[in-house]
């Protein structure tokens, strides 16, 4: 593995919490990648997620479209994001790498954190924006920042959920979809269990159940929520809160209270880990048996135990590809190969995962191989000619 361009560790002088970034590559210049924070993040875990970043964005790399592939980075904040202190601590950190988020990463929401608050932390530290880096890219600039501002305040759904939020869980479900047809499992009645409800688990349950799909776990840091029969999908999202926790007086008195780490074992055909990394390890993949695992969280399943369960004959499907989707509709609205319209937005998704999904899938099976190399394979054919085009920094 080639060594990322950039890797450092910045210490709070306020409180002695560790922040980290890691820009893995450069492409014109430019990378692209979430900021997250929790409790235990380490430089090792943001590198790793570094280097998915830059698969996604070869990925879906489109020589017609008007979306230049970036780099691939991550920052990342060893905090609680429910810390008193994390705000402070977040500011902080933005101060310390300002230079690079005015010059080489574009950044966002990642686990933790949304974008507002990313936003307005950015704003207190003197920056422009988060993706600032990549304005002097654009066509016309005021243009592309006005499309994406109006596509941020695109409310879709009854409860008001923006289509940021919603447009990476339809990714995710496209991603569980594609997997099934390619199966000839039917859609209706197939069960799934979810693990966190928060921006990517709840969207994706929720275009889960109303493709037809039986939710019937949901996992959060309470616990299991259970109901072979199916939940009430639309009552939960309603019921949580900003950090995806649901409040049990909203339960049914049909639904059950069960342990944490139950959503692994209930009797599922899809399992979606969409809260945090290393969620599935070598000891609690016995428990799993369910057909397929998508990866809507990043880096939710360690590797020995992805190769533990292809032994068993489990399908993970990789979280480069599944849960591309959101940063992918960032740069195909600011570019301009999609306007601030959630029907475009929600077609162009469904459309570009199927086909990569699918080019997955397809190239697993030709192979011999897993979804996780065969993805591997893309992106190693697809490095080549971005960067013979637009150049490539290591």
């Amino acid at each position: 593995m080639t060594a990322p361009v950039l890797s450092l560790t910045w210490t709070d002088h306020v409180t002695g919490r560790q922040g980290h970034l890691v820009i893995d590559r450069l492409v014109r210049g430019v990378s692209s990648g979430g900021l997250r924070m929790r409790e235990g993040c380490t430089l090792d875990e943001v590198a790793g997620l570094a280097r998915g970043m830059t698969m996604k964005e070869a990925l879906h790399y489109n020589p017609d479209g008007k979306y230049i592939p970036l780099g691939g980075a991550k920052g990342g904040i060893d905090c609680d994001p429910q810390d008193p202190r994390a705000y402070g601590i977040l500011v902080r950190y933005l101060r310390a790498v300002r230079p690079y988020v005015e010059t080489m990463w574009t950044t966002g929401e990642d686990l933790g954190l949304t974008q507002e608050i990313v936003e307005r932390a950015a704003a207190e530290a003197g920056l422009v924006s988060s993706i600032q880096a990549v304005y002097h890219l654009l066509d016309d600039e005021a243009t592309a920042r006005r499309r994406l501002a109006d596509a941020f305040a695109v409310e879709v759904e009854v409860d008001g959920i923006g289509l940021d939020e919603l447009v990476g869980g339809c990714g995710v479900a496209e991603s569980v979809l594609v997997a099934l047809d390619r199966a000839g499992v039917a859609h209706e009645g197939t069960r799934v269990s979810v693990q966190g409800l928060g921006t990517m688990g709840g969207a994706t349950a929720r275009f889960l159940a109303r493709a037809g799909l039986r939710i019937v776990a949901v996992a959060d840091i309470k616990g299991t929520v259970a109901n072979p029969d199916g939940l009430d999908v639309d009552a939960l999202l309603a019921a949580r809160d900003s950090y995806g926790t649901v409040d049990r007086t909203a339960l049914r008195p049909e639904d059950l209270e069960l342990p944490g780490d139950a959503w692994l074992s209930v009797d599922a055909e899809v399992l979606v880990p969409a809260a945090v990394s290393y969620a599935i390890d070598t000891a609690n993949q016995a428990q799993i048996t369910a057909s397929w695992i998508v990866e809507a969280a990043n880096m939710p399943v360690l590797q020995e135990a992805e190769e533990l369960l292809a032994r068993r004959g489990v399908t993970v499907l990789p979280d480069v590809v599944v849960n591309s989707g959101t940063n992918a509709w960032w740069w195909w609205t600011l570019f301009g190969d999609i306007e601030a319209d959630a029907v475009e937005a929600f077609a162009y998704t469904r459309r570009s995962m199927r086909a990569l999904i699918g080019q997955m899938l397809a190239r697993a099976e030709a192979d011999g191989t897993t979804p996780r190399a065969a993805a591997h394979a893309i992106v190693a054919d697809r490095l080549p000619v971005i960067a013979e085009r637009f150049g490539w920094y290591r």
